[in-house]
């Protein structure tokens, strides 16, 4: 269930900052980058920081 609640809040980011390099700055991209590069450390790592914030939130 929290891999749902990650990948929904990874998609969700980069389609913000996608929207936000296009209207606002180009420099936006860094924080589309940085979101792609934490999922791919993660999927080596097996560790993610969303996930740890959101079990303290209480998401199961």
């Amino acid at each position: 269930m929290i891999e749902r609640y990650i990948r929904g809040i990874a998609g969700l980011f980069i389609l913000i900052s996608l929207l936000l390099a296009v209207y606002v700055n180009i420099n936006w991209l860094w924080f589309t980058a940085f979101v792609g590069l934490n999922l791919l450390q993660s999927a080596f790592t097996q560790w993610c920081l969303m996930e740890n914030i959101l079990k303290k939130l209480g998401v199961k």
